[in-house]
């Protein structure tokens, strides 16, 4: 098969998905293609897609492809999609996941700490609505549980992987003055980090909603 041939079979491929694809599972849906042809060929077809002239793009989701509409087209998204009933995290529930995807592997009673307030109802919606997950148990008396994100979490708010979250120092760049979010092992003082994380989490919820109207 040759490249243009294999970049018409991967649009196909990716137009129909409902999620992203790896390029392990693109490279099985293509067998005898090599897995370097294909990310070649996925290369080729995003700087294409970034040309002027495209309402959409192939965008790196949580560890695979997927086309995403571009930026500019939100405004007619959210137009077209005004009556829908589209499910958003709760302040309390933002809060809860940004202060995971930030400290993870985190316990329970830490994100307590954190936040101010018992987290048990929002720990157990985040878990059901599959944007975190049991990481294991921490290495202290009781063995605590430990939280991390999930896959479903990177999809959710469009990120290729944890390390694309925004910096900490775009919403609260007085916490990084303190060292409060980044000291590793160290739980933060309540009173100073509760403001810090109610801004990490206004940042976080306005990716989510950009991200809404990008994603196809």
């Amino acid at each position: 098969m040759d490249e243009n041939e294999l970049k018409k079979h991967l649009e196909a491929v990716l137009f129909v998905s409902d999620k992203p694809l790896s390029l392990k599972q693109l490279t099985e849906v293509f067998e005898g293609a090599d897995s370097a042809d294909i990310k070649e060929a996925l290369k080729k077809l995003k700087e294409e897609y970034n040309e002027p002239g495209h309402g959409v793009q192939i965008a790196e989701i949580a560890g695979g492809y997927q086309y995403s509409t571009h930026p500019d087209c939100a405004e007619y998204l959210k137009k077209l999609y005004k009556n829908r009933r589209v499910w958003r995290l709760s302040s309390p529930a933002l809060e809860t996941v940004a202060i995971i995807a930030y400290k993870q592997p985190i316990t329970r009673a830490e994100i307590e700490f954190i936040r101010g307030v018992n987290v048990d109802g929002v720990i157990r919606t985040l878990l059901e609505r599959g944007l975190i997950k049991i990481k294991g148990k921490k290495d202290v008396p009781g063995r605590p549980i430990l939280y991390g994100t999930t896959e479903e979490f990177l999809k959710y708010f469009g990120l290729k992987n944890i390390g694309e979250l925004p910096l900490i120092e775009t919403f609260v760049p007085q916490a990084l003055e303190r060292g409060s979010l980044e000291s590793e092992g160290e739980i933060p003082k309540q009173h100073e980090e509760q403001d810090d994380v109610k801004n990490l989490a206004e940042g976080v919820e306005q990716d989510d909603q950009d991200e809404y109207s990008e994603i196809a």
